[in-house]
Formats: C-alpha cells, structure tokens, sequence
C-alpha cells in the first residue's frame, strides 16, 4: 500500500464528480457559520468522496439528497464525487480534503497507522462484505472451505487479498493453495477457468451471476468479522463541527431507510443522478437489495441504532491487518471510530432495524 499522499496536504483533484449542484464543498471549521443557527449545521455545503464510481451499493447517499434529506437537515449543497478506492478515500478523509468520504474498516486502521486521522463516525455495512466463491459450472458445489485445498485462488490486490489470505490461514489452508492475482479482472478470469476460486466481494458474486452463472459462496465474516463502507471524516473537523456531522448522519440513516422501503423509486434517483447506470439497472438493483437485505444489519444496530460500532470487529481486523503487516505504526483500533455523533434520539436511527424490516 502506498500511503505518500498522505505525507502531505495536497488539493483533491478527482476526476469524474457527479451530479454537482453548482457548489464547492467548503473544508475546515465553522468559519463564518453559526453553530447555533436554527438548522445546526455549521458547514452547508459539503463533499462525499465515495469509495468508487457510484453504483448500486451508495444508493442511500443518492436517496438521501435526492429526496431533500440532507436539504432539511439544513444543507445546500451535498456534492458526490468518484473515489479510486477506500484507501484513497481515508486518505483524502484524513487529510482534509473532503468532508465525508466513504472507506471500509481496515483503510481506516491503515491510515490512522501512517500518522493521520479519519474517524470512522458511522458503519454502513455493518458486516464482512468480502466472501470466496466459485463457478459451478467449472469447479463444481462449494460448501465447505475444506473444498479449497489444493486450488487456484485468484484476487484483486489490497484489502480484498488480506482478507481472502485470513480467511484461508485461519482454516490453514493458506499454504496448500496456489494464490495468483487476478487483478481487476477477477470475475471474468474466474467464468473463463483461469482460476479455480475467486476472492471479492459480494458485490462481484452479483455480477457473475448476472452471466447467467450459478456461483456458491463462502462468507470471510464467519472467519474474520470486519466492517464494510462506513462514513469517515477528519478527527479535527468533526470535532469543530459535531452538528454537522451528526446532521449528516441523520439524513443519510433515513435515506437508507426509504431506499430499503422504497428499492425500485430508489434505483431511479440513482439512474437519474447517473444516467449510464441504466444498462446495468438491474445489476444495480440486485447489488443494493443484497446490501440492505444482507449487510445493513447487526445485533449493534438492533441495540444501539444504525451506524454503530461495536469494539470486536475494529479488533478482528486490527489482528488481521497486524499479523499480514499491513500497517506502517502501531494503532489502537479503539481510537479510530466513535458513536459520539449517531443521533440515538433520531426516529430513522434509533429505529432503524425496525423501519428496514417493514
């Protein structure tokens, strides 16, 4: 992993922005804003950097401004841009370049550890969404990861690698596999029998099955719990700027709820915020009902509210990071993520298990 930018304070510039509404985020404190103005929301107009190119996994992001969530939460302007990678996005969190971005667990811990500070303030997927799975057209039922001794294993590189080679040590098996990288390519590498097992997310399952595959899969949560997206901010500016942060929150956590309510009006916002995402509608679809269905829920989240951390996952995934030496300096997992900005009195968080299941 190469964290260079982080050494300096740089300008984000990010190609691909989507959907801007004509103005710029504006980074740091309060400025001229009024903390105690009536809407509480010192910075008005802000950046999300997401994790990738939008697609069907930011639809409560999309569902929340296109419904005028983040507006009445005193918002002017909520500017979506393409990320390149939850690395990135950490980074660029951390360095105070954008206000919000979207990152996972283990980017976080590996940032904090190169000297800079995102605070994970609220868990989207509250759940490993990285899984092992394979064709069974070519490899033939996977059940059990005992099937796996002995195989070709391909993945992408970074997280999506750590976690497959934690997934495959803690089973020991990590030693008895033939491991290639398979790049950026791994789902067509895995249809085409250049590999015998994929390692991804479960994001890429949804796309090979939309070749008309028949795919079994094996869940890394059952072996290595760790959060997927979250939202992340700079320590600093959550600190000058706490009702903002939890305004945010909230609008986003009611946007999750009615893109879950409401999945088909959701994938319009989406397609209508990025309208070449209509030839792969149904992908996307499929992608956010497997999210909200699957990886939105906890037994956190049904104490505690939507967002929440709990402690065990950030150090499930610290030992992991740890044991690979992936991380440049020691952290503490707990000094990385806070609850402090969830808005346990807001109907949409403190009741969002229920709202999602009706």
């Amino acid at each position: 992993m190469n964290y260079t930018q982080s050494t300096r304070r740089g300008v984000l510039a990010l190609g691909g922005a989507v959907a801007l509404s004509g103005c710029a985020g504006r980074l740091g404190g309060s400025g001229d804003g009024d903390p105690s103005a009536e809407d509480g929301v010192a910075v008005e107009s802000v950046s999300l950097l997401l994790n990738w190119n939008m697609g069907g996994l930011h639809t409560p992001y999309v569902a929340a401004r296109e419904n005028g969530f983040y507006e009445e939460e005193g918002f002017t302007d909520v500017e979506f841009k393409s990320g390149d990678g939850s690395d990135f996005a950490a980074n660029q969190a951390g360095l105070g370049n954008t206000e919000f971005a979207i990152s996972s667990g283990d980017q976080i811990l590996a940032v904090n550890s190169n000297e800079l500070s995102p605070r994970a303030v609220g868990i989207v997927m509250q759940r490993n969404p990285n899984v092992v799975f394979a064709d069974r057209e070519g490899f033939g039922e996977l059940t059990d990861p005992e099937q796996l001794e002995g195989v070709t294993v391909g993945s992408g590189p970074g997280m999506v690698r750590t976690m497959t080679e934690a997934y495959l040590a803690h089973h020991d098996l990590l030693d008895t596999v033939e491991y290639v990288d398979a790049g950026f390519d791994t789902v067509q590498q895995l249809l085409a029998g250049e590999i015998d097992v994929a390692g991804g997310v479960f994001s890429d399952v949804v796309d090979a099955r939309h070749q008309d595959r028949e795919i079994d899969v094996l869940e890394i949560e059952d072996a290595v719990p760790s959060y997927g997206h979250l939202i992340t901010t700079d320590d600093s500016f959550a600190e000058e700027n706490p009702d903002t942060v939890e305004a945010f929150l909230r609008a986003t956590a009611r946007g999750a709820v009615w893109a879950a309510q409401n999945p088909d009006e959701a994938i319009d916002h989406l397609v209508d915020v990025q309208p070449e995402l209509e030839e792969t509608r149904e992908n996307q679809a499929d992608k956010w009902e497997e999210m909200y269905t699957g990886y939105m829920l906890s037994e956190t989240v049904e104490t505690e509210g939507w967002g929440a951390s709990a402690p065990e996952p950030w150090e499930e995934t610290y030992d992991v990071l740890a044991d690979g030496d992936a991380l440049e300096n020691e952290v503490d997992p707990a000094d990385v993520w806070t609850n402090d900005y969830l808005d346990s009195e807001d109907e949409y968080v403190a009741e969002f298990a229920d709202r999602i299941d009706e």
